[in-house]
This record gives C-alpha cells, structure tokens and sequence, in this order.
C-alpha cells in the first residue's frame, strides 16, 4: 500500500476513533471521557488553524495563544454581560454559541491582520519573537483587566447555547465540538487542494522564485495568517464553554508552545497532525499526569524522539514521508 493510501486510511481510523471512543462512554454513562473526546477536538481545531500557518506557510508562529485567549474572553464576556443583563459598548450580552463564535473569529482574524501585517515583514527568529511579543502584550493585558477577573479569570456560570442540542449535557457538546472539527479539516483540504494552497507552499518552499512568476508572498501569507487567528479564535470560544472559565492562561506563551508541539507530534502540514497530535498531549496529560506532576517530562522526550527520528509526526511515522506538507 502506498502512503497516500495509508495516510487516508489513518485518517478515517483517527476520525472514527475519535467518535466512537465518546460514543462508547455515553452509552456507558462515562462522562469525563466524553469530557477529554471534546478537549482533543476543541485543541485539534486550534492545531488545524496553525497548521494553515505553521504547516502550509511555514510561518513559525509562537503566539497563537492570542488569539485562543481573544476567542475565550469573546465567549466569556458575552455569557457574563448576557447572565448580569447588562451591556457593553452599549451592547447586550448573548449566551447563543453561533453569535459568539462568529465574534470571536472576526475579532481574532483582525488581531491577526494587524500582528501578521507588522511580523511578516520579517523571517525567521524575529518572526517568531514579534508573534511572542503581541500574545505577551494580550497576557498581561488580561492579567491587570479587573473588569474582566484580571488574574483570576472569568467564570460562564451557564454553558453558551447552540440550536437544537442541549450543550449542558457532555455528549451533545462533544457532537458540536466533532462537526466543528470536521468542518475545519475540510476547509483546511481545500485550502491545500486550491491554488491558494499551492502559492502557499510554494512561498514556504522559496519566497524569491514565487515572487518571480507573479505571486505576492506578503499578500498570500498575510491572508494566510488571518485565516488562522480565526480558526484558532474559533478553538478559543469552544475551549472557553467547555472549561465554563476563561482567564489569562489561555495567552500564555506556553499555551503556544503546545500548540506547536500539538503539530510536531502529529504531523507538519498533515490534514490530520492536529488530532493525533491533540489525543497524544491530551492521553499524556491524563495518563502520566495521574502518575505524577512531571509528566511533561516524559512528553519531551517523546517530543525530542519525534524531532530526531520521525519529522513527519506520528502520521508520518505509519504512512511515510511523502505526504508531509
């Protein structure tokens, strides 16, 4: 069998996987594994939109935490204003979970636009220092936002509604998290599959030679990165219901860091890097984390064993090389 057919093939096993594991616990009344289903596919909706920019575009952002952070407190400042029954910016608050996302990925994808028009006119270790700087800012900003709980955060008491499904119960969240992630991985297939996609990589491959036969790098990359706040703003709103809390943590630099080790662990630039990478952070956290505090311990070196030995992540491992990015 040839790695693109493994690599598919993975892929339909991992999405099964992840249905049928929350599917089997809500039949069995287990709800905290239900729980951890929804946290792997609300931490692979975030690892898929940095994949667009990390994995497609090479841009190696370490300050996508932001825009998580920008999409919880969108979550979370609507449900608190929505529970007071008060306003702001002389607006009601909404505890519908379309609204919000909808605000969340337009605020997210405007930070992106500014932060990705100021840091793409630079490469490399700077690149990577400014995307750090402006999640930064966002941290402290947060921590000295007493309006908002500043450093201790800010509880939804009542989970954001979604149409049709009653979001207080662990399976119908799971249901809203898993269709959320679909989606997201097949618009990060067309984007791959499209012109766009092509320029993209072509750009990450040699910026000069895509420049030379007409395509915009600054333009294309720039779109790119805003595409990804957005999805990550996404993750943010949904990470924020799930927790019912949102705080600073959520911008802190090394929330980025697990996003990007979210990627390596699954795959750079494969569709579904995000999951795998997701359910190994996530089974390490739970497994090794019960076992005891320094569990990130173990999960550097299996980072350091990736690194070295399997570049293309777990899925790289088991279909091969040639479908990487």
């Amino acid at each position: 069998m040839d790695s693109t057919r493994k690599e598919w093939l993975l892929n339909a096993l991992l999405a099964g996987a992840l249905f049928a594991v929350p599917l089997w616990a809500w039949m069995a009344s287990e709800p905290f594994i239900i729980t951890l289903a929804t946290r792997i596919a609300i931490l692979a909706i975030a690892g898929v939109g940095l994949n667009i920019a990390l994995g497609l575009g090479g841009m190696v952002s370490f300050g996508h935490a932001l825009y998580l952070g920008v999409g919880g407190y969108v979550a979370g400042i609507a449900a608190h204003h929505a529970f007071s029954g008060t306003t702001v910016l002389s607006l009601p608050g909404t505890n519908q979970m379309l609204p919000i996302w909808a605000m969340a990925m337009a605020l997210s994808g405007l930070i992106a636009g500014i932060v990705g028009a100021l840091s793409l006119r630079t490469s490399g270790i700077f690149f990577i220092m400014i995307t750090l700087a402006f999640a930064q800012m966002g941290f402290f900003f947060t921590l000295s936002w007493p309006a908002y709980g500043g450093e201790d955060g800010l509880p939804i008491f009542v989970r954001n509604q979604f149409p049709g499904l009653n979001t207080a119960r662990p399976w119908e969240l799971f249901v809203i998290a898993y269709g959320v992630l679909l989606a997201v991985l097949g618009i990060f297939a067309m984007l791959r599959a499209a012109r766009f996609g092509a320029a993209l990589m072509a750009i990450r491959q040699n910026p000069d030679r895509a420049a030379a036969i007409g395509i915009s790098p600054f333009g294309v990359k720039l779109v790119a990165f805003i595409l990804s706040g957005m999805i990550t703003g996404l993750a943010g709103a949904m990470m924020a219901d799930l927790t019912r809390f949102v705080s600073p943590a959520m911008m802190a630099w090394t929330m980025s860091g697990e996003l990007i080790v979210i990627i390596i662990l699954g795959g750079v630039g494969r569709l579904f890097g995000p999951v795998a990478g997701a359910a190994i952070l996530v089974g390490f956290e739970v497994f090794f984390g019960g076992l005891t505090e320094h569990w990130k311990l173990w999960l550097g070196l299996v980072l350091l064993v990736v690194v070295l030995f399997a570049r293309g992540g777990l899925i790289g491992l088991i279909a091969g090389r040639a479908q990487n990015g």
